[in-house]
């Protein structure tokens, strides 16, 4: 293996910034930026559209691909930890222009979740709202905005310690929704013993069959979206040979196991022809969890759910704000935007690009004019599919980084973390990334609307502009990445004449931590197997 020198090389969008997170700050904004409205609000859907059983295939068929995007993540991420992460992979590795369109790509999808969790919130602050108010909706996302800019305005220290008791409430809720839902479907809460009746009704466990399964596809895409964000915080830790594996795979295994247990409690208690599990107008008092408790005998169930939905909301869009500023920063520190978005102050807070990110936010606005709840679906069906892209981009990634890894005589074991499962793991789930990609395109251009004629009656009117809407809000979805990217990668290669990086070539150093002695010290195992345990628990 090459000669490295003894100090840090810093590359040039690392400059500026400081590692001031620790694991429980890492770990805590990933889970904020994954569990959120996609679990709280959806989730129920999946169950109504595809049963119990093609509910939980699918949460657990992502769920096995996003294990094995987050080991790649954290190889890479542990000896190159970049603000820009994965999307600047591609510049070192493969050619530059992948990395401008994928960076470019990641931004728009950052940029388009906090309009989403925004117009969210609105919905949720209706909830307390009487139906005849003339509270104007817009107020609430305005307020929100402003607050979260001056959170992250200041400092990443100051932000993750704020993230992390943000994010505390929807934890326990989901730990408690756990314990509450065994309790409930054994009959010991509610007096009603539900066991596995609800996987045996009519259409479960698999409603619709195949064809159903294959629906729920974007909306579990959506819920899992940010479980790679490990990868960004890498940058602003303070020893990435330690924090990036331990909160990649803790980060991992809890929402995976969060999201099974959760889904399998679902179906087991609320059947899938119950009506309110479509919640079409993302109400608090529909959501899943809503109905789960209210059946355990809390008569609160729906305000309580409402509390939390709507701080878990706040952590989403707090740490919305971090992701989409530090891809903004590394766009203008590759050269890929205008140079002065990559000024940073003295708590290394990237101000320009925040600004930019602050004004993005302010889409959230156009929900006064068209609907909160509309404005969520819309950008939901997007941002799912730009995921799912970057999904299979990273394991992409990673087959050429250990490619050129190998080509200039490295070791794997030389590697301060090692992906395991790999490469029979990134395989998998490749295969499983293009299969969902190639449904989800698929059922977009399926079965379009068909106009009633001059004939039609009002209601077959209504029902085929809200089928037109519908189908246009799929294809859209599903197509814009896809036509996106091309556009941005053949322009930046046409304009910067870029070439292939050839594997002997590719620079795997520049930016590589290199760990002091007290880093090394901190990475022996300390204390007993106890405290150990306790401390992977907690």
């Amino acid at each position: 293996m090459p000669d490295i020198e003894p100090q840090e090389v810093l590359a040039a969008e690392q400059q500026g910034l400081k590692r001031d997170l620790r694991l429980r700050h890492m770990t805590m904004i990933a889970i904020s930026c994954t569990i959120g409205t996609g679990l709280f609000l959806t989730s129920g859907s999946t169950i109504a559209t595809a049963g119990p059983g093609g509910a939980l295939l699918s949460y657990a068929i992502v769920g096995l691909w996003v294990v094995f995007v987050c080991q790649a993540v954290a190889e890479i991420a542990t000896l190159l930890p970049l603000p820009g992460a994965f999307n600047t992979w591609g510049g070192r590795v493969f050619d530059e222009a992948f990395s401008f369109q994928m960076t470019w790509m990641y931004f728009i999808n950052w940029a388009l979740t906090i309009p989403a969790e925004l117009s969210a919130s609105a919905v949720v602050i209706g909830f307390w709202l009487p139906e005849d108010s003339n509270f104007p909706v817009w107020i609430v996302p305005l307020i929100i905005i402003l607050v979260m800019t001056a959170i992250n305005l200041a400092g990443v220290k100051t932000y993750g310690e704020l993230e992390y008791w943000f994010s505390l409430p929807k934890v326990i809720t989901i730990i408690m929704f756990i314990i509450c839902g065994i309790l409930v479907d054994a009959g010991v809460l509610g007096g009603v013993k539900y066991g596995m009746h609800a996987w045996h009704i009519p259409g479960a466990p698999f409603k619709g069959g195949f064809l159903g399964f294959l629906t729920t596809l974007v909306s579990v895409g959506y819920a899992y979206e940010g479980i790679e964000v490990t990868g960004v915080t890498a940058a602003e830790c303070r020893n990435p040979h330690k924090h990036v594996p331990k909160a990649v795979n803790l980060v991992l295994f809890r929402i995976v196991f969060f999201y099974l247990v959760s889904i399998f409690l679902l179906g087991s208690i609320v059947p899938n022809d119950d009506p309110s599990l479509l919640n079409v107008t993302s109400s608090t008092a529909k959501a899943p969890f809503t109905i789960v408790f209210a059946k355990a005998g809390m008569d609160s169930a729906a305000h309580y759910m409402n509390a939390v939905i709507f701080t878990s909301i706040l952590s989403a869009i707090n740490a919305d704000f971090y992701v989409a500023t530090r891809m903004l920063f590394s766009l203008s520190r590759n050269g890929w935007a205008h140079k002065w978005i990559g000024y940073t102050n003295s708590r290394g807070v990237p101000l320009v690009a925040l600004s930019v990110v602050t004004a993005c936010s302010c889409l959230s606005l156009i929900t006064i004019f068209v609907g909160s709840g509309v404005v969520f679906h819309w950008f939901v069906s997007m941002i799912a599919s730009i995921i799912f892209q970057t999904w299979t981009f990273i394991l992409l990634l990673h087959f050429r980084f250990r490619y050129c890894w190998k080509k200039q005589g490295r070791s794997v074991s030389d590697l301060p973390y090692i992906s395991w499962g790999y490469p029979y793991g990134n395989i998998l789930g490749t295969v499983i990334g293009v299969c969902c990609i190639i449904a989800t395109c698929g059922l977009s251009i399926a079965n379009p609307p068909q106009d009633p004629g001059p004939n039609a009656t009002p209601q077959q009117i209504d029902d085929y502009h809200s089928a037109r809407e519908s189908y246009a809000q799929g294809l859209l979805g599903a197509w814009f990445p896809w036509v996106m990217s091309p556009i941005l990668f053949f322009s930046y290669k046409f304009i910067r004449k870029t070439k292939m990086v050839k594997a002997e070539e590719a620079d795997l150093d520049t930016g590589r931590f290199i760990p002091t002695e007290s880093d090394k010290e901190d990475l022996k195992p300390h204390g007993p197997l106890w405290k150990k345990v306790v401390k992977f628990l907690t």
